[in-house]
């Protein structure tokens, strides 16, 4: 929908800009998935059927998955990448994109609602549910300077590349490390008067 508005709104990106949509299948037998992926597909034919022309289409979806190194690829040849979770913990296709350009090119369009965009704080942070404003994201890391996107991308870059399962993996560790078991060690144990114990019992038939 995003995008949508975005071919709306500025026309003259018309047969120029193409969304690549990568739509693995999951959980197709799930009611609330099946209908998910009948409106996805619905509203993407409907986008290509108000732009598109003999030779172009705004929006290429693609359902099937993909390897690796093809989707490396992809990352690799996007100017813009947009990530719009509604609710996420990390979303890692995020730090993918940023760990894949080498080029330190590219712009990160990140919802707010993800846990990278606490760390990724050059991407352009979006709410996903304010489709306007999500498209004149887009528009932004589309016309952003060349340097601009490069000092934003470098500095992302360094951030993952400090950042790592081994930083995270020793602050675990680090943090299990400072776990303590209360306890006073100046603390005596109670004393134990003589006699103030009561004798114990005898079985009678020791008695006998």
């Amino acid at each position: 929908r995003a995008g949508d508005g975005h071919g709306g709104r500025h026309p003259r990106y018309r047969g120029q800009l193409t969304m690549v949509q990568i739509a693995a299948p999951s959980r197709t037998r799930i009611r609330s998935y099946a209908e998910l992926k009948t409106r996805v597909e619905e509203t993407v034919a409907r986008i290509n059927q108000t732009y598109q022309t003999a030779r172009w289409k705004p929006i290429l979806l693609i359902e099937r998955q993909c390897s690796h190194e093809e989707v490396n690829l992809w990352y690799r040849t996007a100017d813009v990448c947009l990530v719009t979770s509604l609710h996420d913990g990390m979303n890692l296709v995020a730090k993918e994109y940023v760990a894949s350009r080498e080029d330190c090119d590219g712009v990160l369009v990140l919802s707010k609602f993800t846990g990278a965009a606490v760390e990724l704080r050059d991407a352009l942070i979006v709410n996903p549910y304010d489709i306007a404003a999500v498209a004149e994201a887009v528009h932004s890391g589309l016309e952003m300077n060349r340097a601009d996107r490069r000092q934003r991308m470098k500095r992302m870059r360094r951030y993952i590349m400090e950042h790592n399962i081994y930083l995270w993996a020793a602050k675990v560790l680090g943090d299990l490390r400072e776990i303590r078991i209360e306890y006073d060690v100046n603390a005596q144990p109670p004393r134990v008067e003589p006699g103030s114990e009561p004798a114990p019992e005898i079985p009678e038939e020791r008695l006998a």
